[in-house]
């Protein structure tokens, strides 16, 4: 391997929302953070290179879209998920969650509902909440083998006319799911018949794992691609989330129209200096890190399924097939919510996001961020145990 995923990096006091707000999060500074969704990992130097090389100019003015940009994302996605998409179909935006926000205000009216499928990336409850918009709630149905799927039934029997745009996590966070095209076709025909937009996060769909592949929402079908925007971004799988370099891509002219035009009269569609030039490295240089990477957190995977299944019986990972992010199943344990994020804060010293903060589908549950050196992991593991054990 060319890589070194093994290095320990202090982030420490570099403004690290995951080391540095523990304090401000959780109350204390002494804890191993396992929460915010970004690596551990060093950015790539074909990154940190493209970056120097224009620092290296001494002017930070306005700057035009390179012409490379909407080209390395075209071609990306057509060689990683079979997807063709006009270059039109493409705009920068200043966010995912932002991305929702703004296609929100721009495409529902009040009294419009906006359904979600919870557990599930809590920010978009929030996002929705907090602009007014009603909540239908249509929870993924848990399933004996331990997986999750979609509730169609439910979602037929929750749905109304004021329903008017359906979040989608594709995959899924914090499950990692990989929905199939069955799955994927089926939601598209629901939503395109009752005039519903749905909202695809795809911001995981470049760390599937195991071998799986990634299906676009918006490819399974002309009416998938009628009815919806897909949002995306290089930050999760080249670890660049503090640069802001996220993507909505909108096949339907009407859709397009609306949203990128209320999007380019508030001026939101503007990258900053570095977003194109970090997406263009990424997508033109980085295949190789990213498979070294995947296969790195695969390992990572399987030593916490080890370490579970030989010392902690009682918590079961449920395997993600995208992304760094592993569901722990912590029910056997019978505690209650409370008493589960005592046990990993205050008794392990570790720091998680609590299941239940993607809603009360998640009590019992908490979600581990392995991207991160395998030492750092086996030692949160040990923490954990000793917890247990005392």
């Amino acid at each position: 391997m060319k890589y070194d995923f093994n290095k320990s990096i202090e982030r420490r006091g570099s403004g690290a929302l995951k080391y540095d707000g523990l304090k401000q999060w959780y109350g204390t500074e002494n804890l191993q953070p396992m929460w915010v969704a970004d690596m551990d990992f060093a950015t790539p130097d074909f990154i940190i290179d493209a970056i120097r090389q224009r620092l290296d100019h001494p002017i930070f003015g306005y700057t035009i879209e390179p012409e490379r940009y909407r080209k390395a994302i075209a071609e990306w996605i057509l060689s990683h998920h079979n997807w063709q998409i006009e270059h039109h179909w493409i705009s920068y935006i200043p966010g995912i969650v932002k991305g929702i926000a703004m296609a929100m205000l721009s495409l529902l009216k009040a009294g419009d509902k906006i359904i979600i499928q919870p557990p599930v990336y809590h920010p978009f409850r929030n996002v929705a909440a907090h602009n007014g918009f009603e909540i239908v709630e249509n929870p993924l149905r848990l399933t004996e083998v331990g997986g999750y799927e979609i509730d169609f039934e439910n979602l037929e029997a929750v749905t109304d006319p004021r329903c008017r745009m359906l979040i989608l996590a594709n995959p899924h966070n914090p499950v990692g799911i990989m929905w199939s095209r069955e799955t994927l076709s089926r939601l598209a025909d629901f939503c395109h018949e009752r005039g519903i937009i749905v909202i695809s996060d795809e911001i995981h769909c470049d760390m599937a794992l195991w071998g799986k592949q990634h299906i676009p929402f918006a490819s399974v079908s002309d009416k998938a691609a009628e009815c919806s925007i897909t949002f995306g971004a290089p930050s999760k799988t080249f670890n660049i989330a503090g640069i802001v370099a996220s993507y909505a891509i909108v096949p339907s002219e009407e859709l397009r129209n609306k949203f990128f035009g209320w999007m380019s009269g508030n001026e939101l569609n503007q990258p900053d200096i570095f977003a194109p030039i970090a997406t263009i490295a990424a997508f033109e240089q980085g295949e190789q890190w990213r498979k070294e990477m995947l296969h790195y957190v695969e390992e990572n995977i399987c030593f916490v399924e080890e370490f579970c299944r030989e010392n902690i019986p009682q918590i079961v990972p449920i395997r993600p097939e995208a992304s760094f992010l592993v569901w722990l199943d912590c029910r056997a344990l019978e505690l209650s919510q409370e008493d589960l994020v005592e046990l990993f804060v205050d008794k392990a010293h570790l720091a998680l996001n609590d299941g239940a903060m993607f809603g009360v589908q998640g009590q019992g549950f908490m979600r581990l961020n392995v991207g991160t050196p395998r030492e750092t992991l086996h030692q949160a593991l040990r923490q954990l145990q000793e917890a247990l054990d005392s």
